[in-house]
């Protein structure tokens, strides 16, 4: 019998599945993962794909040439940001979603990498550059105790994703992305020996 969740597909103890409870919205996300983070157990853009029907997930580093990705995004009755601080990234607002014709559809693309792994995708793929950028308020600090991350801003994909959402459909309840997330943190800090999350998480953040 396997070890891993056919579902989720992380292992079975550390099945994330019970956490997840399906979520309505109009928005779609589009989630490129770099190589690196397809099997890793700590990662949280699976939260994203089981929560929200309306999602997807590639896997690759350049996307410039990626067949299914360039197909949405020749798709002229939506409309496809990326959440990427760039220079001339606009601020999420729900100004986003009111200036779109009624008929279009909304598409928020996600980089799920580390952030030198994410800059990298970004720079590689030709076919992002003219999309527009979104950024996150630079206030907000992440809950993501169990990786190290360059600063305190520094989001998880399921963080950012909730961010998005819950700034441009205010009327809709997202907090259940968050209780996986937080129930998926509890049970790795959980699985580790007394002293060692102190010593190696809680003085960095």
């Amino acid at each position: 019998m396997s070890r891993y969740c056919l579902k989720c597909g992380k292992a079975k103890k550390a099945c994330i599945c019970s956490w997840i409870k399906d979520i309505n919205t109009d928005i779609e996300l589009i989630i490129l993962q770099h190589p690196t983070e397809v099997k890793r157990a700590k990662g949280t853009a699976k939260i994203l794909l089981l929560s929200l029907a309306n999602s997807q997930c590639f896997v690759g580093e350049n996307f410039s040439n990626h067949s299914d990705l360039n197909l949405l995004l020749e798709d002229e009755n939506a409309e496809t940001f990326v959440l990427f601080p760039s220079e001339n990234a606009q601020l999420v607002s729900p100004k986003v979603c009111n200036k779109l014709d009624l008929y279009r559809k909304v598409r928020i693309i996600l980089l799920d990498g580390t952030w030198k792994k994410a800059f990298k995708m970004y720079q590689l793929s030709e076919n992002l550059h003219p999309l527009p950028c979104l950024s996150l308020p630079k206030t907000m600090s992440s809950n993501y105790k169990i990786r190290k991350a360059p600063s305190e801003n520094s989001l998880s994909t399921v963080e950012a994703g909730y961010q998005v959402l819950k700034i441009l459909q205010p009327e809709q309840d997202f907090e259940p992305l968050l209780d996986a997330f937080d129930a998926m943190i509890e049970f790795y800090i959980n699985q580790l020996p007394d002293g060692v999350f102190q010593n190696n998480y809680s003085s960095e953040r």
